[in-house]
């Protein structure tokens, strides 16, 4: 069984990584070409910046947590 939860763990890690690397591609496009994204979504380019981090921050937060306590 503990061999099951590891399993479950690094899964959960990897799956959080990869968010955390397609938001990271997210906010590394609005830095080369932000007068091309805009649109209707996200005219703000700043506040669309400060969308993909706070994902970022999540997935970052779920790793740190599972780390620490499990």
């Amino acid at each position: 069984m503990a061999k099951i939860g590891e399993d479950i763990k690094e899964a959960m890690i990897s799956h959080a990584k990869g968010h955390i690397d397609k938001h990271k591609m997210n906010v590394m496009v609005y830095f080369r070409n932000a007068a091309g994204i805009g649109g209707q979504k996200h005219p703000d380019i700043l506040e669309a910046i400060e969308q993909e981090l706070d994902v970022v921050a999540r997935y970052d937060d779920q790793i740190e947590m599972l780390k620490k306590y499990f």
